[in-house]
């Protein structure tokens, strides 16, 4: 009954085996895990170490830059140069993070080649960005605290980044365009020029003196303390309106006192053309009957009855 059975001494042996086997699998996934623990300790300090070194590479490249006088005056050219300065150092300490977790580099450079234009094709936007970030720092359209108006979008320039401009509007508001868009559309530089032109349009009554509503105009905007000299102030009859005889005065001023100065002339130039018996007329309509129209009013009963 039990000559087919096995004996004890092989059943002994191969389970010895066997747990030999076990042991030297278990043994292998210890040392496997144990690596990986290391390695991702390793990666997670490199990563964290990349970190702190792209703020510091950032503040000494800032520190140092300072010091040149062409990035001194320019802080459009140093922000973008700093920032170009940590995105380097983020990327290399990546790849000291990837080649710690066993990725081959070399993997990394072929598998980037072989994608390489279906990632175009992808990031052919961000690209453009990028591309038009440095095409406005070479072309240099304007500069960080220029007033800008790009594609009806106005604002004070506060920094150029790799995809971005910012601007920040009169209500403080955050304007965010992407660079491409900047380099496309048509871009006024406001405060592009050391002085600003004032146009005021005031509108007088046609029975009023022009000449005299053009001197006393001119005289304000001449004893205006920041209206320059030179050129000297302008006026002059620019258009025959419904109501009123347009009068438009020119007056410049340096870029910095525009908005002030030209508050003050046009409440200025008000109280000066009422001083001296000047209207400024309001919209009105004046209605002139016809001769028929008036022979029918003189005609017609005025007691509803007819004749």
């Amino acid at each position: 009954m039990f000559t087919n059975a096995p004996p004890i001494a092989e059943v002994v042996t191969e389970a010895r085996q066997a747990f030999a086997v076990d042991a030297a699998m278990l043994a292998k996934l210890t040392d496997a895990a144990g690596d990986l623990a290391i390695n991702l300790s390793v990666a997670a300090l490199i990563f964290v170490a990349t970190i702190f070194a792209s703020k510091w590479a950032s503040g000494a490249a800032r520190r140092a830059l300072s010091r040149v006088r062409g990035f001194r005056h320019d802080p459009t050219v140093l922000t973008f140069a700093v920032q170009v300065v940590r995105v380097v150092v983020i990327i290399i300490g990546m790849i000291a993070v990837l080649q710690r977790l066993g990725v081959q580099t070399t993997s990394i450079i072929a598998v980037l080649g072989a994608a390489s234009l279906a990632v175009g094709l992808a990031l052919q936007g961000t690209l453009s960005n990028v591309a038009s970030g440095i095409m406005l720092l070479v072309l240099r359209p304007y500069r960080v605290g220029d007033v800008v108006d790009v594609g009806g979008m106005s604002g004070t320039v506060q920094r150029l980044d790799l995809f971005t401009t910012q601007l920040s509007n009169s209500n403080n508001h955050k304007i965010v365009i992407p660079n491409s868009k900047v380099l496309s559309d048509p871009l006024t530089n406001i405060t592009g020029q050391k002085t600003r032109r004032i146009e005021i349009k005031f509108g007088v009554g046609y029975g009023d003196d022009l000449n005299k509503a053009r001197n006393v105009l001119a005289d304000v905007a001449s004893a205006h303390p920041k209206i320059l000299k030179d050129p000297a102030p302008w006026t002059g009859v620019t258009a025959l309106l419904d109501s009123s005889v347009q009068i438009t005065l020119h007056a410049w001023v340096n870029v910095g006192d525009w908005w002030q100065a030209q508050a003050d002339i046009m409440q200025g130039g008000k109280e000066a053309l009422d001083a001296a018996g000047i209207d400024i007329p309001y919209p009105h309509q004046v209605a002139i009957p016809y001769e028929n129209e008036t022979s029918a009013s003189r005609s017609a009963p005025t007691d509803g009855k007819t004749a």
